[in-house]
């Protein structure tokens, strides 16, 4: 009887498990190992970095590293924006014409100068040493138009190539403005307007610049 008790039995766990529903056995035989992840949101782009300003083209660095005035050369190059693209003899261009305007507001601030001597006075008797003071500064306005006049015949020997009289002529430019000072020293001393006295100065270093750069284009006969 044991074995056929035995046999019985199988056959009601047969019949049972073919009962089952598949889905039951499988979950019960392999249960599931999927995670509920949720809504996955994408991470926001890193901020950009602050863009920096441009730097000055190596010509520009390499040029003004042979003038006797780099940080002057730096920022008067610089402040073209020309200067990027520009070779040596385009970069004597620029420095020759930041000359010429230093000169052209010199002439501009001798003159009124000149004009405020003049209205003071204006009505009465100048005494000789208003007239002597106005006299000097409508020389120094000529000396100083002179000096631009040079500067911007020196800009025409450049596009020329004539790099010998362009130096001469940026030479007489920086000559000009001395007389104007050596003036009034001889006749009105210590009256040598503080405002002249630093326009001589920056076209003094200005021109200097210039003969420096006309000096490196001439010698490595760059065009």
């Amino acid at each position: 009887m044991a074995p056929m008790a035995t046999t019985t039995k199988n056959a009601l766990v047969l019949l049972l498990l073919a009962l089952l529903p598949l889905e039951t056995l499988s979950s019960r035989a392999s249960p599931s190992t999927h995670k509920s992840h949720g809504p996955k949101h994408p991470s926001p782009p890193p901020p950009h970095p602050p863009s920096s300003p441009p730097a000055p083209a190596a010509l520009v660095r390499a040029t003004c590293n042979s003038t006797a005035y780099y940080d002057l050369c730096m920022s008067t190059l610089s402040a073209d924006p020309s200067s990027a693209t520009a070779d040596v003899r385009g970069l004597s261009a620029i420095a020759v014409s930041a000359g010429a305007a230093n000169a052209s507001g010199g002439a501009a601030t001798a003159a009124a100068l000149a004009a405020n001597v003049a209205n003071a006075t204006a009505g009465q008797a100048a005494p000789s040493a208003d007239a002597t003071v106005q006299a000097l500064l409508r020389t120094c306005a000529a000396k100083y138009g002179q000096a631009r006049d040079a500067l911007s015949a020196a800009r025409g020997s450049i596009a020329r190539q004539d790099y010998d009289y362009a130096s001469v002529q940026v030479s007489a430019a920086a000559e000009y403005p001395q007389v104007c000072r050596v003036l009034f020293q001889r006749q009105r001393p210590g009256a040598y307007p503080a405002e002249l006295a630093a326009r001589e100065a920056a076209l003094r270093q200005l021109c200097t610049v210039a003969l420096d750069i006309i000096t490196l284009l001439s010698n490595s006969n760059i065009s």
